[in-house]
């Protein structure tokens, strides 16, 4: 059975005009989201998306279809902003907080709709505002999470990190924007 990606992936390793250009255009959202809201500034994250999509016209011959073709970008973008924030000396995450840790409270459910508070404009402008102090990882996978809609698993293949991890700092951040909202209006949205 042939994978969903192959055509445009033949297409483009075929030279095929504009197949290279769609392939861009199809992933070009999710590596901007990945890399701005790792490294928070617009010209840096316009460079990282150039050399990411740079990567991924050396590299797509290397593409085994093991994964979706937007992991697999999402994968090398992932990397690329990384490879960016060591050389700028800039932390992943609180520098307090072990980035493996896990406990049994991480696993229960948070009861903070995020979904439903972005439907308030109100709460969504204040929730942007809480998002954006958030550390590198935690922003990044809340985005790739909520907004870009990927699932656990597509997540631990961009990053590297394990289901559990993610689950961990998923409810962390969840809970950190359900408390600063609460703080801001006095009670729970």
């Amino acid at each position: 059975m042939s994978h969903p990606d192959s055509p445009l992936v033949k297409a483009v390793l075929a030279n095929a005009p504009g197949a290279f250009e769609r392939l861009v255009r199809e992933h070009q959202a999710l590596c901007w989201h990945i890399i701005y809201r790792m490294v928070r500034h617009p010209e840096d994250a316009r460079e990282l998306c150039q050399e990411t999509f740079l990567l991924v016209h050396r590299r797509l011959r290397q593409f085994r279809h093991e994964s979706a073709l937007k992991s697999w970008i999402g994968r090398i973008a992932y990397t690329v902003a990384l490879r960016h924030m060591e050389r700028k000396r800039i932390a992943l995450f609180d520098p307090g907080q072990d980035e493996d840790a896990s406990s049994p409270i991480d696993k229960l459910s948070d009861g903070f709709d995020l979904e439903t508070a972005y439907a308030d404009s109100e709460i969504a402008a204040r929730l942007h505002q809480v998002i954006e102090t958030l550390p590198p990882l935690q922003r990044t996978l809340l985005t790739l999470y909520h907004l870009d809609e990927l699932s656990i698993d597509e997540i631990a293949v961009i990053t590297g990190l394990a289901s559990g991890t993610i689950k961990s700092h998923l409810f962390r951040t969840r809970l950190r924007l359900r408390e600063q909202l609460e703080v801001f209006y006095g009670v729970a949205p």
